[in-house]
C-alpha cells in the first residue's frame, strides 16, 4: 500500500468526528515528506503556462481526493462555512504568537495579534479574510495572521465582516472602510503608529483591502494584495484555463459573487470592482499584490498591479508560479506555502 493510500486510510470519513487530531498529523506528515518521495506518490509533475505546481501542493490536492474532505464549494454556506474553517486549521497548524486578545472594532469582532517583544507605538496591517464574501471568519485565518504578525514585527488585526448572503454588497465594503477608519482614530488604544497603518487581505479580503486603500487615501500607509478579486464581470483567461482541479473553482466564484452581488447590482461597481476603479494620481498607498500560478483570479490581480502602476502608484508585484489560491492558509504543513507566506512577512516588515 502507497504512503498516500495508507495515510487516506487513516482519515475514513466515517471516523472523522473522532479522528480529526489523527487525520491532522497524517495530512501533516504526508505534506512534510521529502520533496523526492512525494513526486514519487503523485507521479508527474503538473505543469501550466511554463510554471510547474509545487509538488508538496500536489500532494495536497491528491489528500483532499481521498481523504474523504468535501469540497466546502459544494455544501450548502452554512456547512461549507464550518468545512473551510476544519480544512484551514488543519493547513494552518499552531503558531506560536507572543499575544493576542479580542475585541470589538466598529461594532465588529476583531483580533488583535502582537508579536512577542512587541511594544508602543508599533506598525499595524488591518486585515480582511477571504472565503468569497460568503465563508471565512476571524478562526478561519487565525494562523495566517499569528504567521505574519510573529514574522514580520507588525501588528495584525484581524477583521470579521459581515458575510453574504445575510448581508450582501455593500456590506463587507463598508464594515471594511469603517474598522480601519476605527483603527487609525483609535491607534493609541491599538499601540499603533497611526503614520504605518496599512491594510491587506487575501481573495475577497484582497478584494476589500484595494476598496479601503482607495476609500481612504493618505490614511493607508501600505496595501497587501493576496491573489485578490478585482472584478466579477468576465472571465480572464485563467478564470476559464485553471478552472478546475486547483482548489478555487469557477463553480464556486460564480456562486460567491451571485450570493455577494445579487441581481441589479452593477459588477462593475468600483467598490467591488477596482479593476474598474478611477485610481487617483495621488494619495493612493503603495501596494504589493502577490499572485499565484495556478490560481483563476491569477490574470485579473496582475491587471490590478498594471493599473495601478499606470496611474503612478507605487507597486510591487509577484506571481508564486508554483502555488494555488489559498496558498495563505497553508503555513502549518509542507515547504512551498509556507516559504511564500514568510515572503510575505518580510515585505510587511519593508514596507511598514
Amino acid at each position: 500500500m502507497s504512503i498516500l493510500a495508507r495515510a487516506s486510510s487513516l482519515v475514513d470519513p466515517m471516523l472523522m468526528p473522532v479522528l480529526t487530531p489523527v487525520k491532522s498529523l497524517a495530512f501533516a506528515t504526508v505534506m512534510n515528506l521529502p520533496a523526492a518521495v512525494q513526486r514519487r506518490i503523485v507521479g508527474k509533475p503538473v505543469t501550466y503556462d511554463g510554471q510547474t505546481l509545487a509538488v508538496d501542493t500536489q500532494i495536497m490536492l491528491a489528500l483532499m481526493k481521498v481523504s474523504g474532505e468535501p469540497d466546502p464549494s459544494t455544501l450548502p454556506i452554512p456547512k461549507g462555512r464550518v468545512a473551510l474553517l476544519r480544512q484551514s486549521q488543519m493547513g494552518g497548524g499552531r503558531q506560536e504568537i507572543g499575544s493576542v486578545r479580542d475585541l470589538w472594532v466598529a461594532g465588529l469582532k476583531a483580533r488583535l495579534y502582537v508579536p512577542e517583544g512587541v511594544s508602543g507605538n508599533a506598525p499595524l496591517l488591518v486585515f480582511l479574510h477571504g472565503g468569497g464574501f460568503i465563508f471565512g471568519d476571524l478562526d478561519s485565518h487565525d494562523a495566517p495572521c499569528r504567521l505574519l504578525a510573529s514574522e514580520s514585527g507588525a501588528k495584525v488585526l484581524s477583521i470579521d465582516y459581515r458575510l453574504a448572503p445575510e448581508s450582501p454588497f455593500p456590506a463587507a465594503y463598508d464594515d471594511s472602510v469603517a474598522a480601519f477608519r476605527w483603527a487609525v482614530e483609535h491607534a493609541a488604544e491599538l499601540g499603533a503608529d497611526p503614520a504605518r497603518i496599512g491594510v491587506g487581505g487575501d481573495s475577497a479580503g484582497g478584494n476589500l483591502a484595494a476598496g479601503v486603500a482607495l476609500a481612504v487615501g493618505e490614511d493607508c500607509a501600505f496595501q497587501l494584495l493576496i491573489y485578490p478579486v478585482t472584478q466579477s464581470e468576465a472571465n480572464t483567461r485563467s478564470r476559464e484555463e485553471l478552472s478546475e482541479g486547483f482548489y478555487l473553482t469557477a463553480d464556486f466564484i460564480a456562486a460567491a459573487t451571485d450570493n455577494y452581488l445579487p441581481a441589479g447590482i452593477d459588477r462593475r461597481d468600483p467598490r467591488h470592482a477596482p479593476l474598474h476603479a478611477e485610481i487617483p494620481t495621488s494619495g493612493v498607498a503603495p501596494a504589493y499584490v502577490a499572485t499565484a500560478g495556478f490560481d483563476p483570479l491569477r490574470d485579473e490581480g496582475e491587471a490590478y498591479a498594471a493599473k495601478l502602476e499606470a496611474a503612478g502608484v507605487k507597486v510591487a508585484h509577484k506571481r508564486f508560479a508554483d502555488q494555488i489560491h489559498g496558498f495563505l492558509n497553508v503555513v502549518g504543513a509542507g515547504r512551498t506555502s509556507r516559504s511564500a507566506v514568510l515572503e510575505l512577512a518580510q515585505v510587511l516588515r519593508d514596507n511598514l
